[in-house]
């Protein structure tokens, strides 16, 4: 089946979080907001990567449950509709285990530590050299997670974009090798000459890379400097007081790419204003970082308003929850063992059919 027109014959994609805590901003901005853009024009499906939790969580694992359940509530609280989009859970899908092990052939070892992010990753978290081999296996889990649907596209933050480059590159030596496709070929015509995947695009959201509070870093739960989506207004309040600038003066000419303006151009969405907030500022038009901090609080607790109340509706309700996860685990293995049984096919693995059932 072609994912550019599918059962229903909209364009797929497939994208997804870990479950490392709460989301906040940085996932809104970057990915999320786009995954509700595009659920009513897209056959979604959305990832809960359970299993990855486990490269660096092993010993909490009823720990990596909750944050699972938690991060559906917050898919819900910004706005993913589980009727439009696929929900699901990473373990329950056993075809993304068995394709990872494929793909792990096609990917030298060293390009998987090559990965920047993973690069990064180690060096943040402070790893060292503890880390499991399950860490960098999850690279190549990644190429599995997204190519077991197909898709067309894949809404990522500007962080996970090398991870994709990487099932790009999957994607085209399984078509090369199993599928004869010429190495020569374009990447949109891989399906059209016979290639069992797609070469997916990165979706990248508008904002790929929001700093965190601290003005430095990328916006982060394990940093410290993060503005969750569940946060009180009162929370967003004290936390935006804390953007860090460097500025002393509000006649003091400021700096409009510092991580302020970083929210000012992210949450106000009045045009005209931030014009006018960016020239004072940068004229410093006794314009200090407190009353433009006051205005980017309004404006984001403007925002998350809708998702707190949307939230406060599963509150406690685990088993609701877990029935969206269910229902979407059925959709999004019909997928996946289509995929599965087309890449047997292609692999000559495939010596008879089986079937997958769940409940």
């Amino acid at each position: 089946m072609n994912p550019q027109v599918t059962r229903n014959g909209r364009p797929r994609i497939l994208t997804g979080d870990t479950p490392t805590g709460a989301l906040h901003l940085g996932h809104w901005v970057g990915s999320v907001k786009r995954r509700v853009e595009l659920q009513s024009t897209h056959e979604c499906y959305f990832l809960v990567a359970n299993m990855h939790a486990f490269t660096t969580r092993v010993d909490l694992s009823a720990e990596i449950r909750r944050d699972s359940i938690e991060i559906v509530r917050d898919y819900l609280a910004m706005g993913i509709d589980p009727k439009q989009s696929a929900i699901f859970l990473q373990s329950e899908v056993p075809a993304i285990a068995e394709l990872t092990f494929l793909f792990a052939m096609l990917l030298p070892f060293n390009r998987v530590m090559r990965n920047p992010t993973l690069k990064d990753e180690i060096k943040i978290k402070n790893l060292g050299e503890t880390y499991s081999f399950g860490f960098p296996l999850y690279a190549v889990g990644q190429t599995a997670d997204i190519l077991a649907f197909r898709p067309s596209g894949v809404p990522v933050g500007e962080d996970q974009v090398p991870h994709l480059e990487m099932t790009r590159e999957v994607a085209r030596r399984f078509n090369q090798i199993f599928c004869k496709v010429s190495e020569h070929a374009e990447d949109s015509d891989h399906e059209k000459l016979g290639g069992t995947f797609p070469i997916p695009h990165a979706d990248v959201g508008a904002v790929g890379r929001l700093v965190g509070i601290d003005g430095i870093n990328k916006m982060s739960k394990s940093l410290g400097n993060a503005i969750f989506i569940a946060d009180t207004p009162k929370e967003v309040q004290k936390k935006v007081g804390k953007i860090f600038t460097g500025r002393q003066s509000p006649t003091e000419p400021g700096d409009i790419t510092n991580a302020l303006f970083q929210y000012v151009d992210a949450f106000i969405l009045d045009p005209p204003r931030v014009a006018e907030l960016k020239d004072r500022y940068s004229r410093g038009d006794n314009i200090g970082d407190g009353h433009i901090k006051q205005e980017v609080a309004e404006a984001l607790n403007k925002m998350l308003e809708p998702m707190r109340e949307r939230r406060r509706q599963f509150e406690g309700d685990d088993r609701a929850i877990i029935d969206i996860l269910k229902d979407g685990c059925i959709r999004a293995n019909q997928v996946a063992e289509e995929t599965l049984a087309m890449v047997k096919d292609a692999t000559k693995l495939a010596y008879f059919p089986r079937r997958l059932t769940i409940g």
